[in-house]
């Protein structure tokens, strides 16, 4: 798997705050506007979305994700890259 924090973003989504369903039809509505091998950024608080919810909705449509979590912040950045 390439290095998807390593490059630039086309959108990023603040999900802060949120928690699920919304973030997931967020990241959805997201995703359509991008174009293939383009990146999403998303800033989330919520353990069952970073966890669960989103890396499964990645899985099934094939998308590239890395997760990674800011100990001293309090949340994660995920990069889906649109395939």
């Amino acid at each position: 798997m390439s290095d998807l924090k390593s490059k630039t973003p086309k959108e990023i989504l603040d999900v802060l705050g949120r928690v699920c369903p919304y973030p997931i039809v967020l990241i959805k509505k997201e995703m359509e506007k991008l174009q293939s091998g383009e990146i999403l950024k998303i800033l989330s608080d919520s353990l069952a979305s970073v966890e669960d919810s989103i890396p499964r909705y990645c899985e099934k449509n094939g998308y590239p994700i890395e997760i990674v979590k800011l100990e001293d912040k309090g949340y994660w950045e995920l990069y889906i890259q649109k395939t």
